[in-house]
């Protein structure tokens, strides 16, 4: 029974660790340096299933690219009306900074609240789609849970009210 007891002790002081760890900021990542869109594209998607995006086709050699592949968002009143209607339903989302705006185009960082693992969105108004494209991923780990799908589906459905 001693045993029994040492495990879980043993993780219970780990799980503690891991919260120290993230509210210090060990478990944030490091932030990209290639966002931003490049010829009409965003980045690419992750090579691991932990990201979305709407561009996901325009990488056909891709190993994720079925895993990533998300519609894109929709757009109305053009550039400048669509990304101020897509920063107000991010803003009320938890954990969510704007992090660059432009006319087209929109940086956000969603930060869970208790280890605070990152995920880097980016939104950029495709004037041929008439859409908003959009790339969301995680920093860190092979998978997201579906996080990534799930906050994009969310916004598309504020998007849509």
């Amino acid at each position: 029974m001693n045993w029994l007891v040492g495990i879980v002790i043993a993780l219970a002081a780990l799980g503690l660790l891991t919260v120290a760890a993230g509210q210090l900021g060990f478990l944030r990542g490091k932030a990209p340096a290639d966002l931003g869109v490049h010829g009409g594209r965003l980045k690419r998607p992750s090579a691991t299933p932990n990201s979305v995006s709407s561009q996901a086709d325009l990488f056909v050699d891709h190993p994720m690219r079925d895993y990533a592949r998300i519609a894109p968002l929709p757009a109305a009143g053009g550039a400048q009306a669509s990304m101020a209607r897509l920063r107000a339903v991010i803003e009320r989302l938890p954990g969510a900074h704007v992090v660059e705006q432009r006319d087209d185009y929109l940086y956000a960082r969603f930060e869970t609240r208790l280890l605070r693992f990152t995920d880097d969105a980016e939104f950029w108004y495709d004037p041929g789609a008439q859409a908003i494209q959009v790339r969301s991923a995680s920093r860190l780990g092979r998978k997201d849970f579906g996080v990534n799908r799930a906050r994009i589906e969310a916004i598309r459905a504020q998007l849509l009210h």
